[in-house]
């Protein structure tokens, strides 16, 4: 469990020392609840919930509501950690103003410690004015799943150098719009690695490569789904030891095997004054 919750300038340091940042998205009390006892440094409660949580085909139906709740739940579980709070799609397109409200909400009624949202030159008016209003602005490029139907999908990006050119640029506005830090996702290693060394701000990667610090989606690394994207490592099955374990109770319950006496609360008056009462209401 870590000591205190990082802060802004814990962030900064890391990268200067080459410290690696560690975090992962989760949107319930126990998952975070136990990701802040193993010591991580960052919890996202990422739009992710949809597809994750929800069962959406993807994270564009997320609503501000659904991702509050979620906040509020892993705040809960993770009191000492550092809280990003996602902005879902549509939260923050519409205006200036309407992304200003709605990072505002994360902050008050999520308990978030920044927001992060989507996006790259098309987003920094809102980006600046998020930061205007005083609120701590995470910047997400490469593979941005709100607007994934415009690559074709969950595709790679910037796996060309016209491509990369423009994640570059998409960088550098952002920076300069004022985020704190940027998560890079699903881009070649080389990218990412310009990026992390030429940026004043923290680089952080899913599926891009070492940089500042890595996040991963608590679902795929714990193994709770059948498909597994190629830059996920699994670092547990629970798939198979949450489908085992309901197959083991159901078997049990039908063959008799429980409850057991070890399971239930005994009776503390003499047996014959129960079957007394039970003739009442017979």
């Amino acid at each position: 469990m870590a000591d205190k919750k990082l802060s802004l300038l814990d962030f900064r340091r890391m990268k200067e020392n080459n410290q690696q940042v560690t975090w992962i998205t989760a949107y319930d009390y126990p998952t975070a609840m136990f990701a802040e006892r193993a010591g991580i440094d960052m919890i996202l409660v990422g739009d992710s919930l949809g597809m994750v949580v929800m069962g959406y085909d993807g994270t564009e139906p997320v609503t501000m509501e659904e991702e509050l709740h979620h906040c509020k739940a892993v705040r809960n579980g993770a009191p000492e950690t550092w809280i990003i709070g996602d902005m879902p799609f549509m939260s923050y397109q519409v205006s200036v103003e309407k992304a200003v409200e709605n990072a505002g909400r994360l902050i008050k009624e999520g308990d978030s410690d920044c927001v992060k949202l989507e996006g790259g030159k098309s987003v920094t008016d809102q980006i600046k004015a998020i930061n205007e209003a005083g609120i701590l602005v995470m910047g997400h490029i490469g593979l941005t799943p709100q607007s994934s139907g415009q690559f074709g999908g969950f595709k790679a990006q910037g796996l060309t150098v016209d491509s990369a050119r423009e994640i570059i640029k998409d960088a550098y506005a952002i920076q300069e719009a004022g985020v704190f830090s940027m998560v890079v996702e699903a881009v070649p290693p080389k990218v990412t690695k310009f990026l992390a060394d030429n940026l004043d701000v923290p680089v952080y990667g899913i599926g891009a490569g070492k940089c500042d610090g890595q996040v991963l989606v608590n679902a795929d690394m714990l193994g709770m789904f059948d498909f597994t994207p190629r830059f996920v490592k699994k670092y547990a099955k629970l798939a198979k030891i949450q489908t085992e374990a309901f197959e083991e109770f159901i078997k049990e319950v039908q063959e008799g095997e429980f409850p057991s006496e070890e399971h239930v609360y005994n009776i503390k008056e003499k047996e014959e004054k129960y079957e007394e009462m039970f003739r009442e209401f017979k």
